[in-house]
């Protein structure tokens, strides 16, 4: 508990569309959030100050940003300049084989972190924005990888072993689409315009082809509603 009276939560915070509507959502239940982001090597580190600014404007109790370079040990389009990143893939591409924006283990290393500050912070809940449904085929976003995780998490840390404090890994948007995200969103007044999805962002905006940019402009479409961002392509 927090000085408030309110129950702590780690939430994983990247500065995208998903993980500022788990952040919003964990708030609406009466968490007092402590979020985490990561500076990992990732050629779209503006989602970093998008990160920064979802926090400032969603009041968080706390914001870290960790930094742990993964480009020596994690070949990836988002990591490794040779390597480019896929543009304008239909939604059958997206749904076939592993996509080379993949990043081995990132989500196991950001779950590492996240599972050493709840420890320390005596949190035994952690939030985080995967998703199985609209999502690029990353196979460290699907349920029972979730499952395996928090399964292992009680077996690892102190608080479980002497204290036998459960840790719950809760993935609300685990089952939704990005349209149904974006719904769950904007009823708790998620400001989108500080998010950024893009895996190729820039100063002058998103690439609008990228996976991400290509999944997020089909949620605010099945909304009806335009994607307050600004895209390079004049999306």
């Amino acid at each position: 508990m927090d000085s408030s009276g309110a129950k702590k939560v780690v939430v994983l915070l990247s500065g995208g569309l998903d993980s500022a509507t788990v952040l919003a959502m964990a708030q609406a239940d009466g968490f007092a959030c402590h979020a985490i982001s990561f500076r990992y090597g990732q050629k779209h580190e503006l989602e970093l100050a998008a990160a920064k600014k979802v926090a400032e404007r969603a009041g968080v109790a706390e914001h870290i940003v960790i930094d742990l370079n993964l480009r020596p040990i994690a070949a990836s389009a988002l990591t490794r300049d040779d390597i480019p990143i896929p543009k304008g893939r239909s939604a059958a591409e997206m749904a076939g084989a592993i996509p080379v924006t993949y990043v081995p283990a990132r989500n196991t290393i950001f779950l590492s972190f996240a599972l050493a500050w709840s420890e320390t912070l005596a949190v035994s809940d952690i939030f985080l924005g995967v998703n199985a449904l609209d999502y690029s085929g990353y196979p460290d976003c699907r349920p029972e990888y979730i499952a395996a995780y928090e399964k292992m998490a009680n077996l690892a840390t102190r608080a479980s072993v002497e204290r036998h404090e459960h840790l719950t890994i809760h993935t609300p948007l685990i089952q939704l689409t990005k349209g149904q995200i974006i719904t769950c969103g904007l009823a708790l007044g998620v400001d989108y315009s500080l998010t950024s999805t893009c895996y190729d962002a820039t100063a002058d905006g998103a690439c609008g082809q990228c996976d991400a940019c290509l999944l997020r402009l089909k949620g605010f479409a099945e909304n009806g509603i335009v994607d307050p961002i600004r895209y390079r392509l004049g999306h």
